[in-house]
């Protein structure tokens, strides 16, 4: 199982990631993450909820322990889809992950949850029991580009995401082509820190001090509550 990890999460301009960037490369410690091939990945994900949409409503009312389900790929490609449970505890998170392939994810977008019974992984029995006990659904399409960097001491990770935004029109997760719109104000991305054992100095002093750049903002939530208010828009 994986160990819980430190999350920092910082809303800061593109010009600001510009600097820190070479900051953090001119320390000759930090490198890019190899999975990176051009430096930068797209990541989509489709999130899952039950019908009280608690996922969202626990992250709202600042719940310290929750949970979120949701199906990742990379690119737009279907050959590496992760099916991923991500805990959160206060300031630490943990993910738990399974792999499925096109046929298994176009199975459970059908509502066919019974292979799940079949496979090894604890999450995926855990996420059969939620489909069918909870009644977990598909809510909402996130997309946004990563720009990684890694940190083999601390096991240290940060990324940069950019265009945060929520593709709408269906919950067709493999359509490359639906509309999307930003969630973030303009000129704006998010910079996360993961570590699990410590952070050194020479990190923690090149990150922003301004406590207003500290930011609890939910992916999921902001895209989310987007898609309703197109949805509501549509209808009225």
């Amino acid at each position: 199982m994986a160990a819980f990890r430190h999350e920092l999460k910082y809303l800061i301009p593109y010009s600001q990631k510009d600097i820190l960037i070479r900051k953090f490369l001119g320390q000759g410690m930090l490198h890019t993450d190899p999975h990176a091939v051009d430096g930068s990945y797209l990541i989509r994900s489709l999130y899952f909820d039950d019908h009280a949409e608690s996922a969202y409503e626990e992250k709202q009312m600042g719940i310290a322990a929750r949970k979120k389900y949701r199906i990742r790929f990379y690119d737009y490609n279907d050959n590496i889809i992760h099916l991923e449970k991500k805990i959160k505890q206060g300031s630490y998170i943990r993910k738990e992950s399974a792999s499925l392939s096109r046929a298994e994810t176009d199975a459970v977008l059908s509502g066919d949850y019974s292979f799940l019974l079949k496979r090894k992984e604890s999450l995926c029995q855990e996420f059969y029991v939620e489909c069918v006990s909870n009644l977990l659904r598909p809510t909402v399409i996130v997309d946004y580009d990563r720009e990684p960097y890694i940190l083999d001491a601390g096991t240290v990770r940060i990324t940069f995401d950019e265009h945060i935004r929520a593709a709408v029109g269906s919950l067709e997760p493999f359509d490359s082509t639906l509309p999307s719109f930003e969630v973030l104000p303009e000129g704006c991305l998010i910079m996360e820190v993961k570590f699990t054992e410590f952070l050194p100095d020479f990190i923690r002093l090149l990150l922003p001090q301004d406590t207003m750049a500290h930011t609890q903002a939910s992916k999921y939530v902001m895209c989310l509550e987007i898609a309703k208010k197109l949805h509501q828009e549509i209808l009225s």
